[in-house]
């Protein structure tokens, strides 16, 4: 048996999100600690899509006992033309401890240190961007102190 070939990555943006502080809702819930991050703005530029980001989204994320990071974002883009798309971002966070302990201190950690990853879908009724209903898309995220930075790839 053969299998096809993998899909093609195409780049379609980049999202800066500035984050605000972690809320824990305390310790380990059934499958670890759930907590959440609230997302502020940001900005959205690349190749397929130009926007900033509204205000009001939330990352709810399990800290899992493995330490794995399970990560589920949920937030709105306003593209240049003022349409809005709204984006659901599920993936998940995990390196080393001594990797992972200096991300949680707000340290810069190379992104080739630790493994941040989300597949993303989009849902939107702008005519001129219906398209991107059919879209999903893989992201490779970056961890800063105050800020999250996601490379957007199109599955094609």
């Amino acid at each position: 048996m053969s299998l096809p070939p993998p899909p093609a990555l195409l780049p379609m943006m980049q999202i800066r999100c500035e984050v605000g502080p972690l809320v824990s809702l305390g310790g380990p819930a059934k499958h670890g600690e759930r907590r959440y991050v609230p997302l502020g703005g940001g900005t959205v530029r690349g190749p397929e899509l130009n926007g900033s980001l509204v205000e009001g989204g939330v990352d709810w994320q399990v800290n899992r006992a493995d330490g794995v990071l399970d990560i589920a974002a949920h937030y709105v883009i306003r593209a240049d033309d003022g349409a809005l798309i709204e984006v659901q971002s599920d993936g998940m966070r995990h390196g080393p401890p001594e990797v992972l302990a200096r991300l949680a201190a707000g340290e810069a950690v190379p992104p080739e240190q630790y493994f941040f990853r989300t597949l993303m879908r989009f849902t939107t009724g702008a005519p001129a961007w219906l398209h991107l209903n059919k879209v999903m898309a893989i992201a490779v995220g970056q961890r800063q102190a105050r800020a999250v930075l996601l490379d957007v790839y199109r599955l094609t």
